[in-house]
């Protein structure tokens, strides 16, 4: 097998991924890595492991590879950081559409409904096949959940492999990041992005989607998001 030596090389070379050599000697041992095959194989595995992991466990917490400590204050009026550094997304909301209609369009998806130009449609024929209608809401919930695909622009709450959380804001329209697209937990790779008064500007020269999820954690997520919505708008109202 090739030494992990190899492997962490090979995921640096090509994701700028800087592995945790405990997680990656855990990854090699645990039965699941595949036995015989060349380095940059097991480190495609790898890979797709790490993106579905808590990079607080699998990715190196050396300084030059996670956000400065001062990342998230308002009294800084401008830090450009340095990269690349990888961070998970904890959240993200679409601060480009109103709070209803992105509550309307979770109501929808619930009563199997989509919107198709500007007609309302169904999409649970009767008599269709309880398992088929079963996909076919999975399908349409994520394309639903944001109101409008493609909408935006969108804030994000991100982690870095040391635990730091700061607020990203979309400034520029990034391939990728959207509500029916970006999982929680999914992985990006910031490349020396400007940080004003506490919070980083994501553009697409900045920005890199590596994509990946969470399970558990974006499950979790799109099962509250109606709630976190109402609860929003009655604090507004309030």
């Amino acid at each position: 097998m090739a030494s992990s030596d190899q492997i962490a090389a090979q995921i640096l070379s090509t994701k700028s991924l800087a592995v945790s050599p405990t997680w990656l000697d855990a990854f090699l041992s645990s039965g699941t890595a595949p036995r015989n095959v060349p380095a940059s194989a097991l480190a495609k595995t790898a890979t797709f492991r790490l993106l579905t992991s808590d990079i607080r466990e699998s990715l190196s917490k050396h300084r030059s590879c996670v956000l400065p400590t001062n990342v998230t204050n308002p009294n800084v009026q401008e830090l450009r950081l340095h990269g690349p550094i990888p961070v998970q997304v904890l959240d993200i909301e679409d601060i480009g559409t109103s709070l209803w209609s992105q509550i309307e369009a979770i109501e929808r998806v619930e009563r199997g409904e989509a919107i198709r130009g500007r007609e309302i449609v169904r999409t649970i024929a009767v008599g269709e096949d309880p398992e088929v209608s079963e996909n076919n809401r999975s399908n349409n919930n994520n394309a639903a959940a944001s109101g409008n695909s493609g909408s935006g622009p969108h804030r994000l709450m991100i982690q870095d492999a040391a635990g730091t959380v700061a607020t990203g804001i979309e400034m520029q329209r990034i391939e990728g990041i959207a509500l029916e697209k970006l999982a929680i937990g999914a992985k990006l790779l910031l490349r020396n992005p400007t940080v004003a008064r506490g919070m980083v500007l994501l553009t697409p020269g900045s920005v890199t989607v590596l994509g990946g999820k969470i399970e558990a954690l974006d499950k979790s997520w799109r099962e509250g998001r109606k709630a976190r919505l109402l609860e929003k708008t009655s604090s507004l109202e309030g």
